[in-house]
């Protein structure tokens, strides 16, 4: 076994790369194709999720496989190899084995233990038999992987700990209340029908939700999504709303969950500011007066322009003294004013500053500069938005797509609450770990040194069956020898004859074959097949053939086969 996996993942690359790097379908199979070209692999797959990417191989060669994957990782994900190589990691044979069952027991997860891996872990392995990429180490080391998965769920408690990506992101959203008190009666809009977005819909419905509508570019399968839900016994009423509708249907929804497999931003900032800008609060009207005469427009003040020209030099020159995003990007300082005393929409500096009198230009600009100080001083932390403070929040948007479907600028949006994946990622940061851990990681290593025996077993059964047929061979000519010796020999003491000489030439056998595999499964124990070839000398191309066709027995890519 020559397994090597190259990959980056949440725990070795920053969201931002893990972005920019991730795999449409069609770059999936691009990728599957062009590894299995080059030359030190022979078969291989891809693991490729929100917070994942990771090639698996068996290649002949270790550093030409490692240079190679990596290569064309950078090629296919359309970042470049020097900037990708600080954040890759590489495993090679149980190392490798150990990696992939512990992610498919939650354990290398955002969430710990969160069981959505393991249908990812099939999807791969359906990528590589559809594609024909994955062959026999392959089939075998995927199919033990969703095993030890479903054993570790079953057989510890780490389920308890560990919730979905979707459960997660409804409890940063939620902040400090129970995601039922905060979801019940509420409305909701589910951007996608993929696994992610199905998963989030089916648990807005079970967490109390009252209405959930499903957009996708595909009408059948967001209608077949609805359909679903509402015979799903939670209550909830669902329907399918085409993708041109999103904006209306984002004008009436208080919760948000997206995951599609664009390309591009699939709502952003204006989408997002348009769809609340309408809604009550965010822009106080005036009371009426009691004779109940229409209000009048508040008289703006007209700006000093000297100052005015002074601060928009100064907002050019880098200072982001009219940039509504200031909150989201910079912690103030103690002594700083609590909030920015000018409530300027998010976009242009210059358009920020049309209406607003000299004095609050001042306000504003003592309070940017301030937290530009104190940015200097303090790390960015925690999930940004301008909903953690007085504003209250008016839509809660959970963007769970890599690479994102929500602009990122939707974080400094008053009244929004904008989690995506970097916030995930920083909330799962300090989250406790299962206190079944130790458990999963000690079922992770048992399976790992039982595949590994099983693998360095089935690498020496092809030089035994060829050892076999060679004594079989013998038999047949030597039983040949005494037919043209002993011409009167009838047919059953042929038989007979025939039947001794083989219990004989098996008992021989026996012993030294069944001591052989157990020490082949053995760590270290692959020397033993080219030991054995080169006693009984067995003739190379014999045991290759063996070989073959043991892997092309269909029982082979049986799921429920012993490996």
């Amino acid at each position: 076994m020559s397994l090597l996996v190259v990959g980056l993942s949440h725990r070795s690359a920053p969201v931002s790369v893990l972005e920019r790097a991730s795999l449409s379908a069609d770059a999936k199979v691009k990728l599957l194709h062009d590894t299995l070209a080059a030359e030190p692999a022979a078969e291989a797959t891809v693991l490729a999720t929100c917070n994942r990417i990771e090639l698996y191989a068996d290649v002949d060669k270790f550093h030409a496989g490692v240079a190679e994957l990596s290569t064309l990782l950078a090629q296919h994900s359309g970042v470049a190899l020097e900037e990708l190589t600080p954040y890759l990691y590489v495993h090679y044979e149980d190392r490798a084995v150990h990696h992939l069952f512990s992610v498919a027991c939650g354990l290398d997860s955002m969430v710990v233990g969160e069981g959505q891996i393991l249908g990812q872990i099939k999807d791969a392995l359906a990528l590589g038999q559809e594609l024909h990429t994955a062959g026999r180490l392959i089939n075998d080391l995927f199919q033990q992987a969703l095993r030890v998965g479903k054993r570790a769920h079953s057989e510890t408690g780490i389920d308890r700990a560990g919730q979905s990506l979707v459960t997660f992101g409804l409890e940063q959203l939620a902040v400090r209340e129970p995601v039922a008190d905060w979801a019940a009666g509420k409305r909701a809009l589910v951007i996608g029908a993929g696994s992610m977005s199905s998963l989030a819909a089916a648990t807005l419905a079970r967490v109390g939700v009252a209405e959930i509508a499903v957009a996708n570019r595909t009408a059948e399968r967001a209608e077949r999504l609805a359909e679903i839900l509402v015979a799903s016994g939670t209550g909830v009423r669902a329907w399918a709303v085409p993708m041109s509708a999103v904006a209306d249907e984002l004008a009436l929804a208080d919760v948000v969950v997206s995951c599609t497999g664009a390309t591009g931003l699939v709502l952003t900032g204006d989408d997002v500011a348009a769809a609340v800008s309408g809604r009550a609060g965010l822009s106080p009207t005036p009371p009426l007066p009691e004779t109940g005469a229409a209000p009048q427009a508040p008289q703006a003040v007209a700006p000093d322009a000297e100052l005015v020209a002074r601060l928009v030099a100064a907002a050019e020159g880098g200072r982001r003294l009219t940039d509504a995003g200031a909150a989201r990007t910079i912690a103030p300082a103690a002594q700083a004013v609590d909030g920015c005393p000018v409530d300027a929409p998010a976009g242009d500096g210059r358009s920020a500053l049309a209406g607003v009198d000299a004095g609050s230009l001042e306000l504003h600009g003592a309070w940017a500069d301030q937290g530009e100080a104190a940015a200097q001083r303090q790390p960015r932390r925690g999930t940004r938005s301008h909903a953690d403070g007085a504003v209250p929040v008016r839509l809660a948007v959970l963007d769970l797509a890599m690479p994102r479907d929500v602009d990122a600028a939707v974080h400094r949006i008053p009244g929004v609450r904008l989690v995506d994946i970097e916030s995930l990622a920083e909330a799962s940061a300090d989250a406790p770990m299962a206190a079944d851990v130790d458990a999963v990681r000690g079922i992770v290593a048992e399976e790992v040194a039982a595949f590994g025996a099983a693998q360095r077993a089935a690498h020496i059964t092809p030089t035994v069956v060829a050892l076999r047929a060679m004594a079989a061979e013998v038999v047949a000519m030597e039983v040949a020898r005494l037919d043209g010796r002993v011409p009167d020999l009838d047919e059953r003491q042929r038989a007979e004859v025939t039947q001794t000489v083989r219990r004989v030439v098996d008992k021989l056998l026996h012993a030294p074959t069944v001591r052989v595999k157990q020490l082949a499964s053995e760590p270290g124990g692959a020397g033993y097949a080219e030991a054995l070839r080169e006693l009984f000398d067995l003739d190379p191309q014999t045991v290759a053939s063996v070989s073959r066709a043991d892997a092309a027995d269909p029982k082979n890519d049986d799921p429920g086969r012993a490996s």
